[in-house]
């Protein structure tokens, strides 16, 4: 990468129709197992999740939210994560027959986090980095640990300057 590209310039940029194919095909890597009910990662395992549900025909969805503190609380070693939301206790057990799905693992800390809350859960995501990957048991696209993937509910159609030159 040149050294005059910000970070966020080595994109990877996923239309609907990539997500909806994306999660189609992790769908397809579950459809062997018995699952009791998909549990999304919110939110941006909502849209993955309900496509998963979908293929496999698994009507039971719960919804689990962590948040994770950014910025000056993160920067002072404060980067700790709230569970916000917890899924139906009563359907979760230890996790036994369930699939977790997320749009992406990036460092791991929310997965790893999910791990110790429900041990037998199958974590699941769309997209995988390197640092996270170790927590997933199942992902479809792999990249590197510093591109940044623009989902479709983040991006808006707008002109874009040429990366080099002038129109």
């Amino acid at each position: 990468m040149s050294s005059d590209r910000l970070p966020h310039e080595k994109g990877f940029h996923v239309s609907w129709d990539q997500l909806h194919r994306d999660a189609r095909a992790l769908a397809w890597r579950m459809e062997d197992r018995p699952w009791r009910a998909v549990v999304a990662v919110t939110r941006g395992g909502l849209v993955p999740a309900m496509i998963v549900a979908r293929e496999l025909d698994i009507r039971t969805i719960d919804t689990i939210s962590i948040r994770s503190y950014k910025g000056v609380a993160a920067e002072a070693g404060q980067g700790q994560l709230e569970v916000l939301k917890r899924p139906d206790p009563d359907l979760m057990g230890d996790g036994e027959g369930i699939l977790v799905v997320d749009d992406l693992v990036d460092s791991g800390r929310t997965l790893e986090l999910i791990r110790t809350m429900y041990p037998k859960a199958h974590l699941a995501t769309v997209y995988a980095k390197p640092k996270g990957k170790p927590m997933v048991a199942s992902y479809v696209t792999e990249v590197s640990q510093d591109t940044w993937i623009f989902f479709p509910w983040d991006m808006a159609l707008q002109y874009v300057q040429p990366y080099r030159g002038e129109d």
